[in-house]
């Protein structure tokens, strides 16, 4: 018999109303959290986009709940194809980097930042979507002032076919490419 949560995602939609009950419903004990995390994580299972969509907005929410989990996120970030669960993975990306950026946030390991920029990196030069992109971008923005390499290596990648990309990504890599100058 599945469970509850699995029930939740099983007929849960894109509709951010339907999302939303989802992350709810999960954010509500750990055991949902976890049973959550453990199907996105999951990337060859039949709900691992749908799991990804509601996970995203419990990072939105309460990203320290995703705390215990920054690991196997960032063992998956990497494997991660399918466009439908990349981009909600790279927006949790996103919001890791800016909580690492700020006082009292979370606090990355160099090791998981390593992996997220690598993949992130990744995201950028490979044929994905533009809003995997645009949080890629932002988020190594971030990790940039970290490591100032990361600056020299967005630079080039964000002007890159420029002109050949869609007019929401270059509205993100001209914002990105103002604020490095």
């Amino acid at each position: 018999m599945n469970s509850m949560i699995y029930q939740k995602i099983e007929g849960s939609t894109a509709h951010v109303k339907s999302r939303v009950m989802v992350s709810n419903f999960a954010m509500k004990s750990e055991e949902n959290l976890k049973e959550l995390i453990s199907i996105a994580f999951d990337i060859s299972h039949e709900l691992h986009v749908k799991a990804f969509w509601s996970l995203d907005l419990v990072g939105e929410k309460k990203l320290k709940l995703l705390v215990p989990y920054i690991d196997e996120f960032c063992e998956v970030l990497p494997k991660i194809k399918n466009d439908s669960s990349l981009r909600p993975a790279t927006r949790i990306a996103m919001f890791l980097t800016k909580s690492n950026h700020r006082k009292n946030g979370i606090n990355l390991t160099k090791e998981q930042e390593h992996i997220l920029i690598e993949a992130l990196i990744d995201r950028l030069i490979q044929d994905e979507k533009v809003a995997s992109k645009a949080y890629a971008m932002k988020a190594l923005f971030v990790l940039g002032k970290k490591y100032d390499w990361i600056y020299e290596e967005l630079k080039p990648i964000l002007s890159q076919d420029y002109s050949n990309h869609s007019a929401g990504y270059k509205a993100a890599a001209r914002n990105i490419l103002k604020r490095l100058k």
